[in-house]
């Protein structure tokens, strides 16, 4: 096997393998407050208190994925041009 088709076929494989988790799993942690909803502070002690509420996901925990989003956004395009 060339380094090539090698690199093909990798990249094939991830690719599906994220696809297939998006149609399976379509919404993930938020990256910023890692699904706690809330930003983590620490008081005086140095004990962990929750902090304000994450701006990002707005306490939801998560979010859509990337990939889902852009297919959200494929067949709201696909929709809308055949009606």
């Amino acid at each position: 096997m060339t380094p090539t088709t090698a690199a093909a076929t990798l990249f094939t494989i991830v690719t599906l393998g994220y696809l297939a988790l998006c149609a399976v799993s379509p919404f993930g942690n938020c990256r910023k407050c890692r699904g706690f909803g809330f930003y983590m502070k620490t008081d005086r002690r140095g004990r962990p208190r929750p902090g304000r509420t994450c701006r990002r996901c707005h306490g939801d925990r998560k979010r859509i994925r990337v990939g889902r989003h852009l297919y959200n956004a494929a067949a709201r395009t696909h929709r809308d041009g055949t009606r």
